[in-house]
């Protein structure tokens, strides 16, 4: 059982010099929260294009690797407390070393399971400051993982995160944040990763049209933020 440190939720606030909206500084909630299809019923994100949904529906992010960042890039404001990452949930022990895609939780009353890894983008650059800061996380393998909501619930901070089925323990985050950035045309390993049936549907698309192509497709504009209006 994981300890559930904070559960966290954002409301739709100006981001950055052009006051881009975004629900990405997130805040403890207080009590139990409603859990639906969509993620923590309180919750909210400016761009409902790229963010949220119910295969996003829920962000997870290790405390464990904040020392890390206080290092890489110094001490902040946005350091200090849990939710720097616009992460849901807060917790110290499992890091994408530990967690696989179909890994499958009780969360509160709720049943939650690993859908993907994150594709960091720009409006991390925003809101730390740091005009790579969205490359660096993405270079890293400290991306955290997101969950779609299996059962609708409740849950409150101090709750246990209860594993309850590994569908495929050997297909970790940091597995597929390798196949995805590192070595990016091992086409057996894309093979594989296009048939996670578990899997979420964009990142199967991903492994099979590089698997299609032989090509690589381009991060810049997800982690710059051109032609975004950034």
């Amino acid at each position: 059982m994981i300890h559930i440190e904070q559960i966290l939720a954002g409301t739709i606030r100006p981001l950055g010099p052009r006051a881009t909206p975004s629900g990405i500084d997130k805040h403890p909630v207080a009590g139990r929260v409603r859990i639906g299809r969509d993620g923590l019923v309180c919750d909210a994100q400016g761009d409902r294009k790229h963010h949220g949904g119910p295969e996003k529906a829920i962000h997870h992010y290790a405390l464990d690797h904040y020392p890390y960042w206080r290092e890489a890039i110094g001490e902040s404001d946005v350091l200090g407390r849990p939710g720097a990452f616009g992460e849901n949930l807060a917790t110290t022990g499992p890091v994408e070393t530990d967690v696989a895609v179909g890994d499958t939780f009780r969360l509160g009353s709720a049943l939650i399971q690993v859908s993907q890894g994150r594709q960091p983008c720009w409006k991390l650059n925003l809101r730390f400051g740091v005009p790579d800061m969205a490359l660096r996380l993405q270079s890293s393998g400290r991306t955290g993982w997101y969950y779609r909501v299996m059962e609708a619930g409740d849950a409150a901070a101090g709750d246990g995160l209860v594993l309850v089925d590994r569908l495929s323990p050997e297909w970790t985050i940091d597995r597929l944040w390798r196949a995805l950035y590192v070595d990016t045309l091992n086409m057996p390993e894309l093979a594989a990763m296009s048939r996670l049936d578990h899997l979420a549907e964009g990142w199967r698309r991903y492994a099979a049209k590089r698997s299609a192509t032989g090509q690589v497709e381009d991060w810049s504009k997800r982690l710059t933020g051109a032609d975004s209006g950034s």
